[in-house]
């Protein structure tokens, strides 16, 4: 995420995201699973961390975690948590090679626009080791722009998602469908996708 508007949305209502997405983000089922698939005390990526809740759960769970956030009120939220050492990055900063035993992009690379997703896509893979696991949930639909709140977003279709991580070199493992309504009030189709490098 690089679009200065979007960026400006999450640090202005940074409390109030964190206040929707907290509990959910600490009971996620993904998250459970995700931690299942990393190697006891391995090293993974919360990229576009929000306000820490996810990583939370991951230190917690004994891994090393790197959170990553556009914007520094999501820094400060997350970098408050016990265990939790978050910077200030955007996707593009993404440079790590044979990094990382699992990338986790919960709801973040939505915010990336259509033609950055590949390159994207493929910084992530080069940052994990073989064999590393990548969990992605973005929301469903076609095309890109702002939402009510003025915060860009990218959305795909579960079939263009799928040929985007496999084009990326990505081998798709499981996949989980949803719904919720998000910081702007509008309900949304969701999926989250598991791969392996």
């Amino acid at each position: 995420m690089s679009d200065r508007d979007t960026i400006s949305v999450y640090d202005a209502q940074a409390a109030r995201y964190a206040e929707l997405t907290d509990d959910s983000n600490k009971s996620d089922r993904g998250m459970d699973d995700f931690i299942a698939a990393i190697p006891s005390g391995g090293t993974v990526l919360d990229l576009g961390c929000g306000p820490g809740a996810s990583a939370l759960v991951m230190a917690e769970a004994g891994l090393q975690v790197d959170a990553t956030d556009a914007s520094a009120e999501m820094v400060k939220l997350a970098s408050a948590h016990k265990g939790v050492s978050a910077r200030q990055a955007t996707f593009a900063d993404l440079d790590a090679d044979n990094a990382y035993d699992g990338v986790w992009a919960n709801f973040s690379l939505l915010h990336a626009p259509r033609s950055e997703f590949p390159n994207h896509l493929a910084a992530i893979h080069t940052s994990l080791k073989p064999g590393g696991v990548f969990f992605i949930a973005l929301k469903l639909g076609e095309g890109e722009g702002p939402d009510r709140l003025g915060r860009y977003y990218s959305y795909y279709s579960e079939d263009a998602l799928k040929t985007h991580l496999q084009d990326a070199g990505f081998t798709v493992t499981n996949q989980w469908h949803g719904s919720g309504t998000g910081l702007d009030g509008s309900e949304s189709e969701w999926i989250r996708l598991a791969a392996h490098a």
